[in-house]
């Protein structure tokens, strides 16, 4: 899965930060912040946030392959892979 956000058109309403937190986040009043390629246990959250966009700003290409590295048991064997990748 992966998720491209329209920044020009969000306008900060948060619900995909509420749906989906480990995935979105808000800094400050507009600033979003996201995982583009979430973990594959976050797709239920994402999608469901995809939706609630109330100016669908969340594109899911859900085709995508997720990424080895990507998933809970990888992660959880890789201590450096803490953290994750946003987009300002």
């Amino acid at each position: 899965m992966k998720i491209v956000v329209d920044l020009n058109r969000c306008q900060g309403y948060a619900q995909c930060a509420f749906l989906a937190p480990q995935v979105f986040e808000l800094h400050g009043e507009e600033a979003l912040m996201y995982t583009p390629q979430p973990p594959a246990d976050q797709r239920e959250r994402v999608l469901r946030a995809a939706a609630a966009c109330p100016v669908q700003a969340i594109l899911v290409e859900d085709g995508v392959e997720d990424r080895p590295e990507d998933r809970p048991e990888a992660r959880a064997a890789d201590p450096g892979a803490e953290g994750r990748p946003g987009v300002r």
